[in-house]
């Protein structure tokens, strides 16, 4: 597992997984949303198999946020998304979009994951 966010001695290189979370938002929600991932819990980071990851900022605006993570494998992401750690890191998040739809608004933010396995380096 890494410590501090940062990539586990031979990751993302021995990593045969990675998922990559789109994440759009309205733009007045765009401050909030960076304030989130540098105040994270960093839940993440206690993970079997997670190796790093990387956040990564649009260069245009209304353009998506990508958040990349690598894994060892399949199975150590599954495991993390129907965890007490996924919902400990997404806590907050997920309380601004129950908010938002609580006011009757859209979510002020929307997510869609890809995955990948690696299949060459």
């Amino acid at each position: 597992m890494s410590e501090g966010g940062g990539f586990e001695p031979g990751c993302p290189l021995d990593a045969g997984f990675v998922a990559v979370n789109f994440i759009t938002c309205k733009p007045e929600y765009v401050p909030r949303f960076k304030q989130l991932f540098a105040t994270r819990a960093r839940a993440i980071d206690r993970m079997r198999g997670f190796c790093g990851m990387q956040v990564l900022e649009p260069d245009k605006d209304g353009g998506a946020f990508l958040i990349v993570s690598y894994w060892r494998r399949a199975e150590d992401f599954q495991g993390w998304m129907g965890s007490e750690e996924f919902l400990e890191g997404h806590r907050r998040g997920f309380a601004d979009i129950a908010e938002a739809k609580r006011r009757g608004e859209e979510p002020p933010m929307r997510s869609e994951f890809h995955t990948y396995s690696v299949m060459a380096r």
